[in-house]
């Protein structure tokens, strides 16, 4: 039997948790699987590949703070890639010419091309992780996520 976060739960446990534990449980095996992928058939980590597919949104770029705010990380992560993908020349930085405290991003075209490369193949591996999963129930479960995050979110208030 495999060990994995789930494993933790016993039945006796409270159904929130056991639901908990199984979300945590699928997101790790999907994002681990998505790591290695791009790690093995891109050399490149799931970061670097998140701040691409944010930029890939925004052809006219976006200013560091608001990448920040969007992958909910600190401005010194985003310093840290970007300063690497531009090493790499697979982004453009430009100063704002009404702020010169704003720094905007965006892909270069060997950025697009490569980007392009991993998200077609990200689309595929995930194709592939949920085949076996009906598309019926991929909407239904879609569905019932959104409920769950409408009831995280009204906890909080």
């Amino acid at each position: 039997m495999q060990h994995d976060l789930e494993t933790r739960a016993a039945t006796i446990d409270h159904s929130e948790l056991r639901l908990w534990l199984r979300l945590l449980t699928c997101t790790s095996l999907i994002e681990n699987r998505i790591r290695n992928y791009l790690r093995v058939q891109f050399d490149c980590t799931l970061p670097r590949f998140d701040l691409m597919a944010q930029l890939a949104k925004e052809p006219q770029g976006m200013r560091m703070g608001d990448l920040s705010a969007r992958l909910m990380v600190s401005n010194g992560n985003v310093t840290t890639i970007a300063n690497q993908l531009e090493k790499e020349g697979l982004i453009l930085r430009k100063v704002s010419s009404e702020d010169r405290r704003s720094t905007f991003l965006r892909l270069s075209a060997k950025g697009r091309r490569q980007f392009d490369q991993m998200a077609s193949a990200h689309e595929a591996w995930l194709q592939d992780m949920l085949k076996g999963m009906p598309k019926g129930n991929q909407k239904q479960l879609y569905a019932l996520l959104a409920d769950l995050k409408q009831a995280a979110l009204a906890s909080q208030e």
